[in-house]
């Protein structure tokens, strides 16, 4: 049996009461009403490379695919690779992008289904010749989280004028088909 007269008890007791008293009249302090923000990373800012305009687009997400377009070269009529060197049939278009597979599995990068638009509606697939000269995949497996800054090539008519890059994620996992794709505006 408990001494109530015991200054311990007492002390204990009254503690007690007024954590359980300041509970339930609500004077405690007040809880933030906005989260903490998200830390970030910081990175450091590169030059552009020649011939290259930063492009400013927010992030777009088609299935399991985040995509940021970073840069675009436009009218060029050859290329350099490390062992050729090829003239355009019309112009060459670059568009550097960031793929990012932000999903907890794994995805893919399929660079044969980016389309790039001009203003007529047209739209073109990447210049596959190109686009091994330079040394840029055709798929990447995309693991959990991964991250990667790629070139995509197009040839298209000299007098086109672009409009657009139209990007394509692979489906989330479990989804059969494929996505819509997501238009960034170029011009």
């Amino acid at each position: 049996m408990l001494d109530v007269r015991n200054p311990l008890i007492r002390f204990a007791g009254a503690a007690l009461s007024g954590v359980l008293l300041t509970g339930c009249t609500g004077t405690g302090q007040p809880r933030s009403a906005a989260p903490s923000a998200t830390p970030t990373y910081e990175l450091a800012p590169r030059p552009v490379r020649p011939g290259e305009r930063p492009v400013h687009a927010a992030p777009v997400t088609d299935g399991d695919g985040r995509f940021q377009v970073i840069g675009l070269q436009t009218g060029l009529s050859v290329l350099f690779g490390t062992h050729a060197e090829w003239p355009a049939k019309g112009q060459y278009v670059v568009v550097r992008i960031v793929v990012e597979n932000p999903a907890r599995a794994n995805s893919g990068f399929d660079a044969k289904r980016q389309k790039l638009i001009t203003a007529d509606g047209a739209a073109y697939g990447i210049d596959r010749f190109a686009q091994a000269t330079k040394r840029q995949p055709d798929t990447l497996p995309l693991g959990a989280g991964v991250r990667v800054e790629m070139d995509l090539w197009f040839d298209i008519p000299k007098e086109a004028k672009v409009a657009a890059v139209r990007l394509f994620g692979d489906p989330p996992l479990g989804v059969r088909g494929s996505t819509d794709g997501v238009e960034v505006p170029l011009a």
